[in-house]
C-alpha cells in the first residue's frame, strides 16, 4: 500500500488533529501548573523539619514515585468519584470531568518528582547563603522567596526539564479514560482512514516537535541564568 498522508492532514482529520494538539497543550500546561504549585509547597513544608510533617511529605512522595500513573489515572476517574455525593458527580460531569481528573492526576504525581528536583537544587546551596539573607534583615519567608528558592530552582532546572518533557508525554495516558487529545485522535483517524502508518508517525512528530521545543526552552533558561550568575 502506497503511503498519503494527505489522507489524514487535509479536511476534517487535519482539524481533528489540531484540536488534539490544543487540548493536549492545555493538559500539560493545567498540570504543569498543578505539579510546580504543589511542589513548592511540599517543599517548603519539608524545610520546615516537622517531624510530621516530614514524615507526610515524604510518604506522599513514595506513593506517587511508585505507583504507576496510569493507576493513578484510572483511580482518579472511576474510584475516587464514587466516594463522592451523586450531586457532586454531576457537577464534575457538567464541567468536563475527564480532562479535570486527568489534569489532577498528572500533576499531582508530577509535583512528587518535581519536588525531589528542587529540594536537590536546594541541598546544593552553602549554608552561608540563608544566614546572609537573615544577617540582612530578611524574614524566613522573604529569604526563602528572594535568595534561596530562586537558586534552588537553577540549579533544578536540569531535572525539571526532563520531568517537563516526561509530563509532556504521560499526557497521552489520559486517552484511557476518554481525553481527546493527540493520542486519542490519532486512534480515532487510524479506524477510520485505515492509514496506520501514517496516522501515528504524525502523532509521533507532534510528539516529538514539542518535546524538542520544551528542551530547547529549557536550555536557553538555562543559559540565561548562567550568565546572569556570572555577573
Amino acid at each position: 500500500m502506497t503511503l498519503d498522508f494527505s489522507a489524514v492532514l487535509t479536511g476534517q482529520y487535519g482539524r481533528m488533529i489540531v484540536d488534539g494538539l490544543v487540548v493536549t497543550l492545555k493538559l500539560a500546561v493545567g498540570s504543569w501548573l498543578l505539579a510546580m504549585f504543589i511542589a513548592l509547597l511540599l517543599v517548603v513544608i519539608r524545610l520546615t523539619h516537622q517531624r510530621l510533617a516530614v514524615l507526610l511529605v515524604a510518604q506522599y512522595v513514595s506513593w506517587h514515585r511508585n505507583v504507576p500513573t496510569l493507576i493513578q489515572l484510572m483511580m482518579w476517574y472511576f474510584a475516587i468519584p464514587t466516594l463522592l455525593p451523586e450531586s457532586v458527580q454531576m457537577w464534575i460531569n457538567d464541567f468536563n470531568a475527564e480532562f479535570l481528573f486527568s489534569m489532577f492526576a498528572l500533576g499531582l504525581c508530577q509535583a512528587a518528582y518535581f519536588s525531589e528536583d528542587i529540594r536537590s537544587g536546594l541541598r546544593a546551596i552553602p549554608d552561608g547563603q540563608n544566614e546572609a539573607a537573615r544577617a540582612l534583615g530578611m524574614s524566613y519567608g522573604r529569604a526563602m522567596r528572594l535568595v534561596i528558592l530562586p537558586q534552588g530552582i537553577r540549579n533544578a532546572l536540569p531535572s525539571l526539564i526532563n520531568h517537563t518533557v516526561l509530563l509532556f508525554k504521560n499526557t497521552s495516558l489520559a486517552m484511557v479514560i476518554g481525553v481527546t487529545e493527540l493520542t486519542y485522535i490519532t486512534r480515532d483517524i487510524e479506524n477510520q482512514t485505515f492509514r496506520t502508518f501514517e496516522s501515528y508517525l504524525i502523532a509521533s512528530l507532534g510528539y516529538l516537535s514539542c518535546s524538542l521545543l520544551l528542551m530547547a526552552g529549557g536550555a536557553l533558561l538555562a543559559r540565561h541564568f548562567q550568565r546572569a550568575y556570572a555577573r
